[in-house]
């Protein structure tokens, strides 16, 4: 089954500084039947003007994944972790038993675009941890990249650390790929596997359906996704995130 939640359908939220889309139940947007995916409890797609951002404020017992689209982010935590996140790199926060921290557009001229996901460990009580990673943004040319992979903590299945991806405390993987026009791929479910696709920008063609940008698909029972760009004149590449779920 593919649930298609298209772009407009989003809940959109705005303040002078942010204007983000909350793919999730979050803050004060509460519905009980869009709380979760599996173990994706938030993803969200903010742009933050110039200069703005989240002042320092806490989290406990999430995993908290960053990946950035367009500009840069600026991060801080109470650990001494700083960096700069830019497109190419992908940050992971496990907030365990409590971290604070603080995100800042890092530019005072140009806006910053990002996805954040916040995925609920399969350990609790974990001690924080911080890491960013930098992948090939080429190396996702015509074929899924993974940019995430489970930590393999006792109960989950070790996967290599590739150069370029990051650790989640949960057995869930995180793809990035862009896809030419006329380009394929395709991505296998099985055991009862999970999907979650979400296009950044393009056209999205998925089994027999079509994603736009910013439309998400929710996916289950599926054993196999096959996924292309458009080959039709005028078509764009397609950009987008896949995450594979139990």
């Amino acid at each position: 089954m593919i649930q298609t939640i298209r772009s407009n359908q989003r809940y959109r939220f705005e303040t002078d500084w942010l204007t983000t889309y909350w793919h999730f139940s979050f803050d004060h947007y509460h519905d009980p039947s869009n709380m979760n995916f599996g173990p994706l409890r938030v993803f969200n797609d903010d742009m933050i003007a110039p200069a703005g951002g989240f002042p320092l404020h806490g989290h406990r017992e999430m995993e908290i994944v960053t990946y950035v689209i367009e500009g840069a982010l600026e991060h801080h935590d109470d650990m001494g972790n700083t960096g700069v996140i830019r497109p190419g790199e992908i940050q992971r926060m496990s907030a365990g038993t409590g971290v604070r921290h603080s995100e800042y557009n890092h530019s005072k001229k140009e806006p910053v675009h990002l996805v954040q996901l916040w995925i609920t460990p399969a350990v609790q009580h974990l001690e924080p941890s911080w890491e960013q990673k930098s992948f090939s943004l080429p190396g996702r040319s015509g074929k899924l990249l993974p940019i995430a992979v489970p930590a393999g903590e006792e109960g989950l299945p070790r996967a290599h650390s590739a150069r370029g991806t990051v650790q989640i405390h949960q057995d869930v993987s995180i793809y990035t790929s862009l896809l030419a026009p006329g380009q394929s791929t395709v991505h296998q479910l099985t055991g009862g596997r999970r999907a979650y696709i979400f296009v950044i920008g393009g056209d999205l063609k998925l089994n027999s359906g079509t994603l736009g940008s910013g439309d998400q698909a929710r996916i289950s029972s599926e054993s196999e996704l096959q996924l292309s760009a458009g080959s039709e004149s005028g078509a764009t590449a397609a950009d987008f995130l896949l995450l594979d779920l139990p």
